[in-house]
């Protein structure tokens, strides 16, 4: 891990990792996951000056080692894996490794180890006091469990950085996940770990990939509670969607009392992207990222990790959103009429043939209820709310109906 750029102080110091070589994660031309994504992220972030406010530093992220692989990994997964990275004519489906989701390609350990390195990079800088944020947009990939890839992730790099974060002495870590798919991968591999609270706002899974995390999922004997699923209904928009953030997340981080919040933003819930059936604005998950930034000041110490995730409307969505993320990692949140710079929006019509935005927002009238107003049982949202504030509230002392 080495700093290749640097500036002088702020309030808020905030690591990014970030290199070109993050691009080699490429699964072919034809799949969903672009490293065109990555690209324009950085390019964004770049054109808005964020890359170079005071206080923010740029980490170019190693390969994850084997062994800090195995943290979260099993020995025999990794060793498939490097397997099928050298010899991706032989793919191993049983493991995830070949399949239309997770193609296999030369180099695939390596690109993805990479990806997973970047969290690690992550949590190292936050673990050492150099910075209090960091962000890791490459990252993300939620899917992967100990032993299997799936749904376009090699390597759990989430997982990692949150298991990096306990063996390095913290006691409890909240990881909060507003993908549009459940974070089911990240679950899975703290299911009976009560240190480690796994919030996942998701479309449900009777509709979408992967087909799990419902309300009564609520993690393993050893740690009862400790996993939430909040499975929301097809074509939920921003009321809805951040109503039910609102209603669950703060209470429960809150009760857990983590010392570090891990979280993973995928931007595939926006209303534009196609492979997912909700309909939220970039402004709402920029209040979203707001949201978990004011927990991490409250609650953390200022402490917080951040990844990126899904979200596969390469050139409109992805960039806005996650240099959202930056701007309010690094303390000054960009304003949603800030003007797209013009070289940027020129490169993707050049480059990719599409008209990007003018503005970093939708132009949204961005507004939900409070759940303190009332609960409507006609309401599909309402009584997705109701169902994991029923399962998980009373093992915090708290009231499903009032808290």
């Amino acid at each position: 891990m080495s700093s290749i750029a640097s500036t002088g102080p702020t309030a808020v110091p905030t690591s990014i990792v970030w290199s070109e070589a993050m691009m080699a994660y490429n699964f072919g031309a034809d799949h969903p996951m672009a490293p065109a994504r990555l690209e324009l992220t950085a390019r964004l972030a770049d054109a808005l000056g964020l890359f170079h406010r005071p206080g923010l530093e740029l980490l170019e992220p190693a390969v994850a080692t084997d062994a800090q692989l195995g943290t979260v990994h099993s020995r025999d997964y990794i060793a498939a894996v490097r397997r099928v990275s050298l010899n991706p004519d032989h793919p191993d489906e049983a493991r995830g490794l070949g399949t239309e989701d997770d193609p296999a390609f030369a180099g695939i350990h390596e690109a993805s180890a990479r990806l997973a390195g970047g969290s690690w990079a992550a949590a190292e800088a936050v673990l050492s006091g150099n910075t209090v944020h960091a962000v890791n947009f490459s990252g993300g990939m939620h899917h992967a469990s100990r032993d299997k890839a799936s749904g376009f992730c090699i390597y759990n790099d989430a997982a990692l950085a949150v298991q990096r974060l306990l063996d390095g002495g913290v006691r409890r870590v909240a990881y909060l996940d507003i993908d549009a798919h459940h974070g089911d991968g990240t679950q899975s591999i703290f299911w009976n770990d009560p240190r480690v609270l796994t919030i996942s706002l998701h479309e449900s899974g009777l509709t979408l990939f992967p087909g799990t995390g419902f309300a009564n999922d609520i993690g393993g004997p050893d740690a009862p509670g400790t996993a939430v699923n909040v499975a929301l209904p097809p074509q939920t928009g921003d009321a809805g969607w951040l109503r039910a953030f609102h209603a669950v997340v703060p209470q429960l981080v809150e009760a857990f009392k983590p010392e570090i919040i891990v979280s993973q933003h995928g931007c595939d819930s926006h209303k534009d992207d196609p492979l997912t059936h909700l309909n939220t604005s970039v402004d709402a998950q920029r209040e979203a990222a707001l949201g978990i930034a004011r927990l991490a000041a409250r609650l953390c110490g200022d402490r917080w990790i951040a990844t990126g995730g899904g979200g596969y409307n390469v050139t409109s969505v992805v960039p806005r959103v996650w240099s959202h993320l930056i701007a309010i990692s690094s303390g000054v949140p960009l304003p949603l009429r800030t003007v797209v710079p013009q070289p940027w929006r020129d490169y993707v019509l050049e480059r990719y043939g599409r008209a990007a935005p003018e503005l970093m927002g939708d132009g949204v009238d961005l507004w939900w209820r409070s759940w303190e107003v009332g609960y409507n049982p006609n309401d599909a949202v309402d009584r997705t709310v109701m169902a994991t504030r029923k399962e998980i509230f009373p093992l915090y002392g708290l009231d499903p109906w009032f808290d």
